[in-house]
């Protein structure tokens, strides 16, 4: 980007001052720009067309001094012929300080040899200082350019300054390089600021600084400290390919709208933050090569392929972040900050952000989980398919997934009904790209690949993600995605053989995969009722078995032989449904569920739907005691 400048003149008719032109040399001389009515440029004309000229000069008039040198003692005149008697300040009206004789192959722009002052000065029409060399401290502090203002290419060779410097028009920085430390504290751009490849070796402030419009940074290259604390980006603000190599701070800043740091570079312990940003912050493909901590108030957050080489703290609020393809070479944490975050200044406002400020994690595919720490996160939308190593993540404080719709839904002519549990975002996709009659699944966003994963890749993530939580302790965070896992396997026709799936859907439907209870009591009592009722029906004898004695008496006298025996149990007849067969089959019914005999008589079909009854009543009620466990257990 550069400055909309007019064409810099330099054919071979233009009149350029030629001093010291040497036919075996330099047959050009001094490609400085003549004074009107004069021999040569400003600095090479005889000292009367130099006074001439210099009193021919009020405030405001247009000046050209293309590629001509001047030392402080000539800027000084300069400057003093143009200033303005009421106010003392220099007012300048279209000035060029850059380069001329482009049509000779000595072309440069102005070179100041000493200090330089612009200090207070008023450009009234367009400032250009393209290709300038400043040899030494250059300062515009407090100046005022009304119109454009261009420094493309120039070199400050040492300490430049342009604190609270206000520019109306385009601010072009493009190429140019600051050997010392840059200032810009207190500026104000109005329009669109342009520093793509700028080039600062020392330290360089933008604290306080506005940015009116677009302000772009595009391949500058930070030398020493950057500091930014409490600017003013009233537009977009692009540092793509920026190279930050000491100490780098975002302190207070805020982006009212969109904040490119794609491919940006940082070193030496940078600290992004606090700043607030209305719309987006872009980290793609950044990289951090020392431990940082970033903290960032924003709607959106996109880390994708962005590389830590080092430890990294993310605090966030109210953000979107993805993190997909993220490269952490070190443990990397992504936490949802509970407060405002606070500067030596105090409170951050949090400009253009609404309540609440959950923090959202948008995407984890091809990311190596085992160095990631997730705390108080909403993982409801996170697309988990592609990462490495789930089963290592740290989820720690509350971490919110998306919920399974409940109650009673239709699917076409059919009625069915889902408990609430924790649920992954692939499920939901493929739930509701294989169920749209219900209506009751969150579809994938638009921007997914059209193939999202299907039951057999989701039972993967299901399985890994239960590891993660079982090793964090939290059990019944693991038993929903165990639920989940099952529910997967059940559905899985690639992987999972049929008479498994067949096992899975009878272990779902008589207990939910042995973790819903109410479920597995609500089998057990209709269980129990089946069995009081064949007891009463079938089981219990009309009178319990009377014992008969027979007995044999020797014909000569003597002992006498008995032998006792008892009747076979009667099947019933007449009214079977009496409240003591009640009583009985109830008696029968309890023992059974602990796995004990009543010792109830009982008919031969008694026998065996007791037997059948002691068998299934005990493994209903263990399996409901595992799930009460495991919703419980900690």
């Amino acid at each position: 980007m550069s400055a909309p400048t007019a064409p810099v003149p330099g054919g071979p008719d233009e009149p350029l001052c030629g001093h010291g032109a040497d036919p075996a040399g330099d047959p050009d001389g001094c490609p400085g720009s003549r004074i009107p009515g004069g021999s040569g440029c400003l600095a090479h004309v005889p000292d009367p067309d130099r006074d001439a000229y210099l009193a021919g000069l009020a405030p405001g008039a247009d000046i050209d001094h293309r590629a001509t040198e001047f030392g402080p003692e000539l800027l000084a005149l300069l400057l003093d012929a143009l200033r303005d008697p009421g106010t003392a300040q220099p007012v300048l009206g279209t000035a060029r300080f850059d380069g001329a004789g482009l049509a000779h192959a000595n072309f440069t722009g102005v070179r100041f040899a000493g200090p330089v002052s612009f200090e207070d000065a008023v450009f009234a029409g367009q400032g250009t200082f393209d290709a300038a060399e400043f040899d030494g401290p250059a300062t515009f502090a407090h100046a005022r350019f009304t119109g454009p203002a261009s420094f493309s290419g120039a070199h400050f060779a040492r300490d430049a300054s342009f604190i609270d410097v206000g520019v109306s028009g385009f601010a072009a920085f493009a190429d140019t390089a600051f050997a010392e430390s840059a200032e810009f504290a207190l500026s104000h751009f109005s329009a669109t600021a342009g520093f793509e490849r700028a080039r600062f070796s020392g330290a360089a402030g933008f604290g306080l600084v506005s940015f009116g419009l677009r302000a772009t940074f595009d391949g500058a290259r930070f030398g020493g400290p950057a500091r930014y604390e409490q600017a003013t980006f009233e537009h977009e603000a692009s540092f793509k390919e920026a190279e930050f190599s000491r100490g780098t701070v975002f302190q207070g800043t805020w982006f009212r709208h969109e904040a490119h740091f794609d491919g940006a570079r940082f070193s030496q312990n940078p600290h992004l933050g606090p700043l607030v940003c209305e719309q987006r912050v872009d980290l793609s493909a950044a990289v951090f090569e020392d431990p940082v901590t970033l903290e960032i108030a924003a709607r959106s957050v996109r880390c994708v392929r962005t590389r830590w080489e080092s430890t990294a703290t993310v605090r966030l609020r109210h953000a979107t972040v993805n993190l997909g393809h993220a490269v952490l070479a070190a443990p990397v944490a992504v936490t949802a900050h509970p407060g405002l975050f606070l500067t030596n200044e105090g409170v951050v406002t949090e400009h253009g952000l609404k309540e609440p400020s959950t923090v959202r994690v948008a995407s984890l595919q091809g990311v190596d989980a085992s160095l990631l720490v997730l705390t108080d996160t909403d993982l409801s939308g996170c697309f988990f398919s592609g990462a490495f190593h789930l089963d290592q993540i740290r989820l720690e404080g509350r971490s919110t997934f998306a919920a399974a719709p409940t109650g009673w839904r239709r699917r076409g002519i059919r009625l069915t009904h889902w408990t609430r549990r924790r649920t992954l975002a692939e499920e939901h996709h493929w739930r509701a790209r294989t169920d749209r009659a219900s209506g009751a699944w969150t579809s994938a966003p638009f921007h997914l690949p059209a193939h999202t994963p299907g039951p057999e890749d989701v039972v993967v993530l299901y399985r890994q993600l239960r590891k993660a939580l079982e090793d964090g302790k939290d059990e019944p965070g693991a038993a929903d995605f165990y639920y989940g896992e099952c529910e997967m396997r059940r559905h899985d026709r690639t992987g999972t053989p049929a008479v498994e799936r067949r096992l899975l859907w009878a272990y779902w439907l008589l207990s939910g995969y042995g973790l819903r209870a109410s479920r597995a009591l609500s089998w057990l009592l209709a269980c129990m009722a089946v069995t009081v009722v064949l007891l009463m029906g079938f089981g219990l004898p009309t009178q319990s078995p009377k014992q008969e004695a027979t007995g044999t008496v020797p014909p000569g006298g003597g002992t006498v032989t008995f032998e006792i025996d008892a009747q076979d149990p009667r099947n019933p007849t007449g009214d079977r449904f009496t409240g003591p067969r009640f009583e009985k089959a109830l008696n029968v019914t309890l023992n059974s569920v602990v796995f004990r005999s009543s010792g109830q008589d009982l008919t031969t079909s008694g026998t065996y739907i007791e037997m059948t009854s002691r068998l299934l009543e005990p493994a209903l009620l263990a399996v409901a005691v595992l799930a009460v466990r495991g919703r419980i257990k900690r």
